[in-house]
């Protein structure tokens, strides 16, 4: 199937502000790309214009752009279409847990504690829930039935600070929220989990009526390898588009402001779209974006 995605966000600031986005779609899905995503930044007000931007690989792999948005502010957009298979996330019950000495060096940040998932304080807490469960993937698929049971979703519940161990004693969150309890319980089992945000639209399950938003959820390493794992809808998904991993939030914030602003505007589109349709050249034209009001929450990602 074919899938467009898009956002279109826009930043009020009084003075020069320069700004980290962490927006395009991962490398890993580069070869997928029917149409490229490149960001446009153009400044607000009468003036306008483009305002020049610089790209950058990030320690884990992540795209980066870097950018001085001008005194009034900058419009952010960028749309594309990804070729997907269109299969739901794998289910793979038999996959195995490999003990910390058999990790490769590369996943072992992933086991480790960090600003989000606090594994010092919900250690106890994991090995009582979860210590009898068989080890490997119905541990961790235990792991996301309790948050998914656990937590109860609502953007009125968004609040940046919030950690795991507060997410687990407030019992509230955003999907953030649900991905980070998750995977600070799972290290806490010596299983190494990741953070993940990106694109999910309503496909193959019932429409949500609510604005389109990004996504966030996390990957668990079993027999060798990545799995994905959704605490918040805690069923395999179709149609995933990864913008980034890291150990949490902090390290894949999708916008990073290193002064003060106003976020005026957030958009994101994420549909399936018909081929033939594409292949007219569709892809080209601008998306049907659902506008998002800018003090509800839902823009928060760091």
């Amino acid at each position: 199937m074919l899938i467009r995605y898009g956002y279109r966000i826009e930043i009020v600031c009084e003075q020069p502000t320069a700004l980290v986005t962490m927006l395009d779609v991962h490398p890993s899905r580069h070869h997928t790309l029917v149409a490229q995503d490149a960001m446009s930044a153009t400044a607000l007000g009468p003036a306008g214009g483009q305002v020049p931007l610089s790209l950058h690989i990030d320690s884990f792999g992540n795209v980066c752009r870097r950018l001085l948005a001008p005194a009034g502010g900058v419009r952010l957009e960028a749309h594309g279409t990804v070729h997907d298979h269109g299969r739901p996330d794998p289910v793979v019950p038999e996959a195995g847990q490999s003990h910390p000495a058999e990790l490769p060096h590369e996943v072992m940040p992933f086991l480790l504690g960090s600003r989000y998932c606090e594994t010092d304080r919900l250690m106890d807490t994991a090995w009582r829930l979860f210590g009898q469960v068989e080890p490997g993937w119905q541990r961790v698929q235990a792991v996301v039935d309790f948050v998914h049971n656990h937590l109860t979703f609502g953007y009125a519940f968004a609040r940046s600070t919030r950690t795991a161990a507060e997410a687990f004693e407030e019992r509230i969150g955003v999907c953030r929220d649900f991905a980070h309890l998750a995977v600070a319980l799972c290290r806490c089992l010596n299983i190494p989990a990741r953070y993940c945000n990106g694109y999910l639209g309503d496909i193959g399950v019932p429409a949500d009526p609510a604005p389109m938003d990004f996504n966030a959820w996390f990957e668990a390493w079993l027999d060798g390898r990545w799995y994905t794992f959704d605490a918040r809808h805690n069923q395999p998904r179709i149609g995933r588009i990864l913008i980034a991993r890291g150990r949490d939030a902090t390290d894949i914030p999708m916008l990073n402001s290193f002064g003060p602003h106003v976020l005026q505007r957030f958009e994101v589109i994420t549909e399936e779209v018909e081929e033939t349709t594409t292949q007219r050249g569709a892809s080209r034209q601008p998306p049907r974006y659902i506008g998002i009001a800018p003090d509800d929450g839902r823009h928060v990602a760091a």
